[in-house]
């Protein structure tokens, strides 16, 4: 029995090891909302960087509805840095192919999608980062955009 005991913990504890993502430096999603996403409303994403040094990946997180109106859509994202200048991107992603099928991982009536805004990156100073997202769209509230995420991964880049 105490042998049985040992496997079982040994196997938890393996499997609790393997789930971990040792990949990842953040990651969150804020939700939108559901009656429309506000063309000027900026969703904050605030990060602490300690380590100037270490590479990342940066990527945008997507859920929306099967409902959302567009194959495509467009973020604008504002990096505010610790010193307070800041840097904007415009983004363009597809959702949906010519076909009108989804890109992303459909569950339901959601499809999570995500993509890379930018790769092997270092963060240039220590301190306090926002990152800031909204809408690129024309619509005055973006309806079928359910939630929105920034994941920053750290990425297997390796320096010369």
């Amino acid at each position: 029995m105490n042998k049985c005991l040992h496997i079982l913990a040994v196997a938890l504890f393996a499997l609790a090891f393997a789930a971990c993502d040792g990949t990842l430096f953040f990651d969150r999603q804020c939700e939108v909302d559901e009656h429309g996403w506000p063309q000027h409303q900026w969703t904050h994403f605030d990060v602490e960087v300690e380590d100037t040094n270490t590479v990342y990946n940066f990527l945008l997180e997507v859920r929306n509805t099967v409902d959302y109106p567009y194959a495509n859509t467009f973020f604008f994202v504002r990096t505010t840095f610790p010193d307070g200048s800041s840097t904007q991107d415009t983004l363009e992603y597809p959702l949906a192919d010519l076909s009108g099928r989804w890109l992303g991982k459909r569950t339901g009536r959601f499809v999570d999608t995500r993509y890379y805004f930018r790769r092997n990156a270092r963060f240039p100073m220590a301190g306090h980062y926002d990152f800031a997202v909204s809408h690129g769209l024309r619509d005055s509230a973006l309806v079928g955009m359910r939630s929105i995420g920034l994941r920053i991964e750290y990425s297997d880049y390796i320096s010369k």
